[in-house]
C-alpha cells in the first residue's frame, strides 16, 4: 500500500500482488492521528498489506523540513502497531510523472489536470 501523507489527507494506493503497478484506493480524510492509524490498520488487514510505502517530502537539498517531520512522527505511529513501513523520497516524483505523461503524448491541458488531481 502507498501512502501520501498531508496534512487534511491521506492518498491510498495498492499495488497488484506482483508490486509492479499501483492503482489509486482513494483518500483518507485526516482525523485524530489514533483514528488515522486505525482505519490504516483496517484497510492493511482488508488487502492483506505486507508493507506501507510512505512518500518522504524532503527538501531539495536532502533536509528534513517540518512536513517531513510530520511524516516521520506518522510513520513511527504505524511502525509501533507492527505495520512494516518503508519510506520513499518523493523530491522527484512530480517531475518524473510529467516526464511520463509527454512521453506518453498526453496533451498540455490534459496533463495539467491530472497534475492537479495528483497534488489535491
Amino acid at each position: 500500500m502507498g501512502l501520501d501523507v498531508g496534512e487534511r489527507t491521506i492518498g491510498l494506493a495498492l499495488s497488484d500482488p506482483l508490486g509492479i503497478t499501483a492503482q489509486g484506493l482513494g483518500v483518507l480524510k485526516r482525523g485524530k492521528l489514533t483514528d488515522d492509524v486505525a482505519e490504516l490498520l483496517v484497510l492493511a488487514q482488508k488487502y492483506g498489506v505486507e508493507e506501507i510505502v510512505v512518500g518522504l517530502p524532503r527538501a531539495m537539498d536532502g533536509g528534513i523540513g517540518p512536513q517531513a517531520q510530520k511524516v516521520l512522527e506518522f510513520v513511527g505511529l504505524l511502525e509501533k502497531e507492527g505495520l512494516k513501513v518503508r519510506l520513499w523520497d518523493e523530491r522527484y516524483t512530480t517531475s518524473a510523472a510529467k516526464r511520463y505523461l509527454i512521453q506518453a503524448n498526453v496533451r498540455r491541458e490534459k496533463r495539467r489536470r491530472i497534475m492537479m488531481m495528483a497534488v489535491s
